[in-house]
């Protein structure tokens, strides 16, 4: 059992090369679409050392850096917290809108400007309280001292629900405007239906529109070579790994590779349909994506450079998947015993800080050791 404290090493056993990670018996009883779809080869195993980076956050959703050494951190209850380079609680950030905490809502992701250190911009994805019910929103403000000022929605999705549930969501500012990623509120036949509900969004700096369609709950996004990938829940298994393009339909819930809670099968029980994109990667067993960040090309630690990280809530860990030409060739389990992990992010010295999704939680630091380094 890993005790926090003082830094440790340990090695993450994710089994033999060429063998597959270990990780139960599928829930359905569907063949991948293509070699590598699912339960790729297992990577051979990467030493790190663990400790702990800041304590005592309140069930923390979303990570960005600042560009002075500074974190903000969202705590799903509704606070900003402002975290120092070392690790200090600074304290909360002022400014924030009404925000409706309500089951899987809150205050969820937040992202920095590419351009924060000329425009202080920050973007933040929450849910709101509106006439009908809650519905996600994105906001963003200007970030002076310890408070955000001139806050102003830049999304609210239609139409609102009663649901506190598949709110989604990510936020990635980029070259002036933002993807914003939506999950179906619980109610899947939205996810087909011309709304912003269950969709991949783009926002160009003056209005929203649907990229993708068909999504069921996307709680993870991001930019790798400039490209949007995204990872999203199914239900019984089928947890997916998309790369959405424009106009396309990713199939919830008509097509699905999980099954019901209860057993039934997903829509017509298929997984592949003439009209829809299955995923570049799935998971049966599940293991409840929340963030995830491609490891940059130029990371300080060699054998993780293009591969994406992905967090797990369930069973919980870090999930390292190897991608090549576009298709996932290796996977490996990391940090299988810290909890439900909800969000990370890739520092410049090559380490990673992971966000545990609990009451009086941790933030974890881990430093991949060993092998080519440059």
């Amino acid at each position: 059992m890993l005790r926090f404290g003082a830094s440790v090493v340990f090695a993450v056993t994710a089994g033999l090369a060429g063998a597959q990670v270990e990780q139960g018996a599928p829930n359905a009883t569907f063949e991948p679409a293509f070699a590598g779809q699912t339960r790729a080869a297992a990577l051979p195993e990467t030493q790190v050392e663990v400790s702990v980076f800041a304590r005592g956050l309140d069930f923390p959703w979303g990570i960005a850096p600042l560009p002075d050494g500074r974190f903000l951190v969202t705590e799903k209850g509704g606070t900003l917290q402002l975290i120092s380079a070392d690790g200090a609680v600074l304290g909360s950030v002022s400014g924030l809108p009404a925000i409706e905490a309500i089951r899987q809502g809150g205050l969820l992701d937040v992202a920095v400007s590419p351009d924060f250190a000329r425009d202080g911009l920050v973007y933040f994805t929450y849910s709101k309280a509106v006439q009908g019910g809650v519905a996600l929103a994105a906001a963003r403000g200007v970030l002076q001292g310890d408070a955000l000022v001139g806050v102003e929605d830049i999304f609210v999705q239609s139409p609102a629900q009663q649901s506190g549930q598949h709110f989604g969501s990510r936020i990635i500012p980029v070259n002036g405007g933002a993807w914003i990623t939506t999950g179906d509120r619980g109610t899947g036949a939205l996810a087909q239906q011309d709304n912003t509900i269950g969709k991949v969004l783009w926002f160009d700096g003056t209005s929203v529109t649907v990229w993708s369609t068909g999504h069921r709950n996307i709680q993870g996004a991001a930019l790798r070579d400039g490209a949007l990938w995204t990872v999203e829940h199914g239900p019984r298994g089928g947890d997916e790994l998309n790369r959405p393009e424009q106009g396309l339909n990713y199939g919830w819930p008509v097509v699905s590779y999980g099954i019901n809670y209860n057993g039934a099968d997903i829509g017509g029980g298929i997984a592949v349909a003439d009209g829809f994109e299955g995923p570049v990667y799935y998971w049966d067993p599940v293991i409840a994506p929340g963030g995830m960040a491609a490891y940059p090309g130029d990371g300080a630690f060699a054998p993780w450079r293009g591969d994406f990280l992905i967090s797990s809530l369930n069973p919980g860990a870090m999930v390292r998947l190897k991608v090549e030409q576009g298709r996932i060739v290796g996977e490996e389990r990391l940090l299988t015993d810290v909890g439900r992990v909800r969000d990370l992010e890739v520092l410049p010295d090559g380490s990673v800080l992971v966000l545990i999704d609990a009451p009086d939680a941790n933030i974890v630091r881990i430093q991949p050791i060993g092998g080519a380094v440059d």
